[in-house]
C-alpha cells in the first residue's frame, strides 16, 4: 500500500454474516427458472452501498470455507445445534462468489478457520501498518477487534461502533469482550460458558474483578446460586475463551499489501445479471455504468435512477424579500414538493408551525411561522404568509407533490386553505408500486429507494414524555429537518415516477384512484361521526356488570379464584387443575391458551367458552365503550377516525383511533356499540353495503357458468350452492345445508382446506373433502381459475386485481411448503379482496362527485369494509337512497350485477 492509499480506510466485509442476514431478512426472490436470488441480491446491494460510502477504499470480502475448523477439533459439540444450511441458500453461494469476483473484489475463504479469523488477521496486519480499517459485519464477536484504528459498521442497521460504542453497547471495553463472551457462552454456537450468567452479571464481574482469570481466582467470594454455577463450571471457561477468541495469525495466501481491486468483468456480469434477472443492474451495465446506485427489489421495468447532488442548500425564510423570491420561484416551477410542520400528529388538533418547499433536488426552504421557544428568532406573521400562499396552494394548475398529503390537507383546511393540484403523493406512489416491499413512511422510503438515512423526529425532538413539539425545537435543528422533508419527498417523487412510468396500469391506479380519494377521505375524517356519550357510558356499566358475573362463574367452574387475564394462571387451571387436553404448545413448551385453542376446547368444555366471552366483552369495553367517549373532539362533539390508504397489502382501507373495522356486527354487544353512532337532529343515517361482493368477483374472474347464472337470476347463492353440492332442489335446501354451503363458498375464497372445513362444520374430514369435490365438479370454472392463478403467480411473482393493482408474492416459489402454500392461498384470494377494495374506493369517488353535483344535503361519514355510511337530511332520504344505489352499482362493470343494499335509521345499527 502507498501513503495515498492509507487515507482511505481498508474495508473488510464479513460475507458469511451478511449472507445469512440477507437470506433471513429479505424476501425469498427467485428468477423465472425458480433459482433463488434473494441472498445474492442482498449481499451485492450491501457491497454497492459500501462502495458508495468508501469509493476509494480497498474492499476485501471474506467468507467461511467449507469443512470443519480448528474449533471443531477443540470442541466437537461446537455449533452442533445449528441447523444445516437451507438448500435454497446453499445454491446461492457459488453464483454470489462468482459475482463478487467479477465485480473486482478480492475474495478470501480459508480452510480450517472461520471468516472471523481471516478478518482478524487482516485487521491486525492493517493495524501494524497504522491503516484505518472498517469491518462490515453484523457479528457481535467482532467487537473484540475494535481499537483506535478499527471500527465496525453494520450496513443493514446503518450503525457504526468504535471503542466508545463498544463500551456503550456491551458495558465493557473491546479488550474485555473475549472474557465477556466466554462467561456468557453462546447457545447458537454451543459455546459452554457459565449457566445463568447474562450480560449484566458478566459486566458486573468484569468491572469488579477486571478479567476472566481474576473472576475464577476469586470465585469463592461470589455469593448465591450464580456463584455456585461459576464454581461448578469454572473448569470449562478456558475452553470457552478459546472458542470465542478470534485468531489474528492465520496463514494467508498473500499478505494484505498484495491485495488489490480489479477492473469489473463487465460481460460476465451482464450474463450473470441477465440470468439472475437483476434488470436494473443489467441496464446500468448496458449504459456503461459498472458501479451505480442500487436498484429496488421491485420486479417491474426499471428506468435509470435520477442522480442527486451530494451537497445540499437548505434555507430559512425569515424576511419578506426571501419569501418573495421563493414565491416567485414556486409559481414558475413545473412542480414543487412541500410539507407542513405542526404541533401534533392528530389532524384535528395540529397547529401549523411552518412549511417547507423544494423545487430542485438538494435545495429547499423552510418558512417558520410559530416557533415560540425562549430566544426564537423573529418570524414572519403566519396569517400574512398563509394569505400569500393560499392562491398558489389552491391553484389546481400548479403541480404539487408531498408525502402523506391527506394529513397536510386537513391541517391547511383549518386555516381556510383547500389544497389542490396534487400530482403525486410519494406514500401512495410507493404503495401502488409495491404494497409489500417496504413500509411507506418517508424514512423507510428514503432508505429503501434512495439508500439515504433521514434525520428522524426523535433525533431533534427527543423521546417519551420529554419529547418537544415542533414549535419548541430550535431553528438550527428544525429548519434543516423541515427542508430535508421537502427535499427527500421531491427526490422520491422522481424515483418513484420513473418506476411507475414502466407500468401504466399502476400509474393509472395512482392518478385516477388513490390520489383523488385522498381529499375525500380527508373530508370524511374531518366530518367525523356523532356518538351518544351517555349511551356508551351505560353500555360500559352493563359490560362491567356482565364481566363480573362471568368472572364469578369462571371461579366457580375452576373451584378457586384466578385472574382471567393471566395466561399463566389460566393455563394452570385448564391443564393443571381441570386436565383439559393440550391441543397446542407455545414456543417455550407451555400449553397454549391462545384464542384458536380456546375456540376448539369450547366445543366440548364450558370454561374455555366462558373465557372467550369474557375476553370478547373485555375488549369491547376497553376499546370502544370506555374509549370512544374520551375520543370525542370538544370542538366538534364527534369522533374522528384516521383512514389509512397505505397499510393493507390488498388495497383495503384501514382505520385507527378509533378502529371502525373491528366493531363486531354478529354479536349483540357489537351491535349495541353501533347503536351509539347516531344521526344528528333532522338527519338519518344511511348505510349502503355491497352484497356478497367477493363471491360476485369470483364469478366474474372464474367465468364459471354456474355461478354466473345463479347471480344473473338473483338466486340466493348459498342456497344455490347447497342445491348443487347436496343434489337437492332449491326449495328442499335445509338451513344446515345452506350454512354448510356458505362455509364452502367463503372458505374456498380464503383457501380453506378439507381439514379446515371439517373443523368449521363439525364433520369428518372425508365428508368435507366430498363437499369440496362436489363443489368443484358443479363449478369447474372456479377450479380452473384457482389453478390458473397459482400458475400465473408462480411465473410472474405477483397477482393483479381487475383494475391492475398488484400484490407481490415473494414466497410463491419458496422451498418451504407451508410458506409456498400460504402464498398460493393469498394468490387466489388477493385478486378478489383487492378488486373489492378498488370497487369501494371507486364507489366513494362516484358517490362524492354525485353528491357535490346534486345539491342534496348528505355526506359520507364512514367507510367500513364494503359499506358506506352517510348522514342524510330526513326529507331527502328517498332521493339519496336511489342515487346512492345507482352510483355504487356503477362503480364497476362485472359479468354479474353489483347488488347494493341500503338501510336507513336513527343509528348505525338500525341503518345496517
Amino acid at each position: 500500500m502507498t501513503d495515498t492509499e492509507h487515507k482511505a480506510p481498508l474495508i473488510l466485509v464479513d460475507g458469511s454474516s451478511y449472507l445469512y442476514r440477507a437470506y433471513h431478512a429479505l424476501p425469498p426472490l427467485t428468477n423465472k427458472a425458480g433459482q433463488p436470488t434473494g441472498a445474492i441480491k442482498g449481499v451485492l446491494s450491501m457491497l454497492r452501498s459500501l462502495r458508495q460510502a468508501y469509493p476509494d477504499s480497498l474492499t476485501v470480502v471474506v467468507f467461511d470455507a467449507k469443512g470443519k475448523t480448528f474449533r471443531d477439533d477443540l470442541y466437537p459439540e461446537y455449533k452442533a445445534h445449528r441447523p444445516p444450511m437451507p438448500d435454497d441458500l446453499r445454491s446461492q453461494i457459488e453464483p454470489l462468489h462468482q459475482a463478487i469476483r467479477a465485480l473486482g473484489y478480492p475474495l478470501l475463504a480459508i480452510s480450517g478457520v472461520e471468516a472471523d479469523d481471516v478478518i482478524g488477521t487482516l485487521a491486525t496486519q492493517a493495524w501494524q501498518l497504522q491503516q484505518p480499517t472498517v469491518i462490515s459485519t453484523g457479528d457481535k464477536d467482532m467487537a473484540q477487534l475494535v481499537n483506535e484504528h478499527v471500527t465496525l459498521v453494520n450496513t443493514m442497521t446503518d450503525s457504526t461502533m468504535d471503542i466508545e460504542g463498544v463500551k456503550e453497547k456491551f458495558g465493557v471495553a473491546p479488550d474485555r469482550i473475549i472474557d465477556y463472551l466466554a462467561l456468557m457462552g453462546d447457545k447458537v454456537d454451543n459455546v459452554p460458558g457459565v449457566p445463568s450468567v447474562g450480560p449484566k452479571t458478566a459486566v458486573k464481574w468484569l468491572s469488579e474483578f477486571g478479567s476472566l482469570e481474576q473472576i475464577v481466582a476469586q470465585a469463592d467470594s461470589i455469593k448465591g446460586k450464580v456463584g455456585e454455577k461459576l464454581r461448578e463450571f469454572a473448569d470449562q471457561l478456558p475452553l470457552s475463551k478459546q472458542l470465542v477468541t478470534i485468531r489474528c495469525d492465520v496463514e494467508l495466501p498473500q499478505p494484505l499489501t498484495e491485495l488489490v481491486m480489479l477492473e469489473p468483468e463487465v460481460e460476465l456480469l451482464k450474463s450473470m445479471y441477465a440470468e439472475l434477472e437483476f434488470r436494473g443492474w443489467l441496464k446500468e451495465l448496458e449504459q456503461g455504468k459498472a458501479i451505480a446506485l442500487p436498484e429496488s427489489a421491485v420486479d417491474s421495468p426499471v428506468t435509470a435512477m435520477p442522480s442527486f447532488p451530494v451537497e445540499v442548500q437548505y434555507h430559512t425564510v425569515l424576511d419578506e424579500a426571501t419569501l418573495d423570491n421563493w414565491l416567485t420561484r414556486l409559481a414558475a416551477a413545473e412542480v414543487f414538493a412541500f410539507d407542513t410542520e405542526t404541533t401534533s400528529l392528530n389532524y384535528m388538533e395540529a397547529e401549523l408551525v411552518g412549511l417547507s418547499f423544494a423545487i430542485t433536488p438538494g435545495e429547499a426552504a423552510y418558512v417558520p411561522l410559530a416557533h415560540d421557544y425562549l430566544g426564537a428568532p423573529d418570524q414572519l406573521d403566519r396569517h400574512t404568509v398563509l394569505a400569500r400562499l393560499k392562491p398558489l396552494l389552491e391553484d389546481a394548475s400548479k403541480a404539487k407533490v408531498g408525502q402523506h398529503l391527506k394529513y397536510d390537507m386537513s391541517v391547511l383546511d383549518r386555516y381556510g386553505i383547500a389544497l389542490r393540484g396534487i400530482v403525486d403523493d410519494t406514500m401512495l406512489a410507493s404503495y401502488v408500486l409495491n404494497s409489500t416491499a417496504t413500509r411507506h413512511n418517508m424514512d423507510e422510503l428514503a432508505s429503501f429507494y434512495l439508500e439515504y438515512k433521514t434525520t428522524s423526529f426523535e433525533d431533534i425532538a427527543g423521546k417519551g414524555v420529554k419529547q418537544l413539539t415542533f414549535n419548541q425545537i430550535e431553528m438550527e435543528k428544525a429548519s434543516p429537518y423541515a427542508c430535508e422533508d421537502a427535499d427527500i419527498t421531491l427526490r422520491l417523487h422522481q424515483v418513484l415516477q420513473s418506476k411507475l412510468a414502466g407500468v401504466p396500469t399502476l400509474k393509472t391506479l395512482l392518478t385516477e384512484l388513490e390520489l383523488p380519494l385522498a381529499p375525500i377521505l380527508s373530508a370524511i375524517e374531518r366530518t367525523g361521526a356523532l356518538v351518544d356519550e351517555k349511551r356508551l357510558h351505560q353500555q360500559s356499566e352493563q359490560l362491567a356488570k356482565r364481566l363480573q358475573e362471568l368472572e364469578r362463574e369462571a371461579h366457580d367452574m375452576a373451584g378457586e379464584p384466578f385472574n382471567l387475564g393471566s395466561t399463566k394462571q389460566l393455563g394452570e387451571i385448564l391443564y393443571g387443575r381441570m386436565n383439559l387436553p393440550v391441543l397446542k404448545k407455545t414456543p417455550k413448551g407451555q400449553p397454549s391458551t391462545a384464542e384458536e385453542v380456546l375456540v376448539e376446547l369450547a366445543l366440548d368444555y364450558p370454561l374455555p367458552k366462558l373465557i372467550l366471552e369474557h375476553r370478547s366483552l373485555s375488549k369491547l369495553k376497553s376499546t370502544y365503550t370506555d374509549k370512544l367517549p374520551e375520543m370525542i373532539n370538544p370542538r366538534t362533539g364527534r369522533v374522528h377516525t384516521s383512514y389509512h390508504q397505505a397499510v393493507t397489502a390488498t388495497g383495503r382501507l384501514s382505520s385507527s383511533d378509533p378502529n371502525l373495522q373491528n366493531i363486531p356486527i354478529r354479536s349483540e354487544e357489537g351491535r349495541r356499540i353501533r347503536q351509539a353512532f347516531i344521526a344528528p337532529q333532522g338527519y338519518k343515517l344511511m348505510a349502503a353495503d355491497y352484497s356478497q361482493i367477493e363471491l360476485r368477483i369470483m364469478a366474474h374472474l372464474s367465468d364459471d357458468a354456474g355461478l354466473l347464472a345463479a347471480f344473473a337470476h338473483g338466486d340466493d347463492i348459498h342456497k344455490a350452492t347447497a342445491a348443487e353440492v347436496f343434489g337437492v332442489g332449491l326449495e328442499q335446501v335445509s338451513a344446515d345445508q345452506r350454512r354448510s354451503a356458505k362455509a364452502i363458498n367463503f372458505g374456498l375464497i380464503y383457501g380453506m382446506s378439507a381439514f379446515g372445513l371439517a373443523k368449521q362444520l363439525g364433520i369428518g374430514r372425508n365428508d368435507a373433502q366430498l363437499y369440496i369435490d362436489r363443489y368443484f365438479a358443479r363449478y369447474p370454472g372456479v377450479k380452473d381459475y384457482m389453478n390458473r392463478t397459482r400458475s400465473e403467480a408462480a411465473e410472474r411473482g405477483y397477482v393483479e386485481t381487475l383494475f391492475g393493482r398488484r400484490l407481490y408474492l415473494p414466497e410463491i416459489k419458496s422451498s418451504n411448503a407451508m410458506r409456498r402454500q400460504g402464498a398460493e392461498r393469498t394468490a387466489i384470494n388477493a385478486p378478489m379482496q383487492g378488486t373489492a377494495a378498488d370497487i369501494i374506493k371507486r364507489a366513494m369517488l362516484q358517490v362524492n362527485a354525485w353528491l357535490q353535483s346534486s345539491g342534496l344535503d348528505a355526506r359520507i361519514i364512514m367507510q367500513v369494509h364494503d359499506e358506506l355510511v352517510l348522514e342524510v337530511r330526513e326529507e331527502q332520504v328517498d332521493a339519496v337512497k336511489a342515487g346512492l344505489q345507482q352510483a355504487m352499482s356503477a362503480a364497476a362493470e362485472l359479468k354479474v350485477p353489483l347488488l347494493v343494499e341500503v338501510g336507513v335509521g336513527d343509528n348505525w345499527d338500525e341503518a345496517h
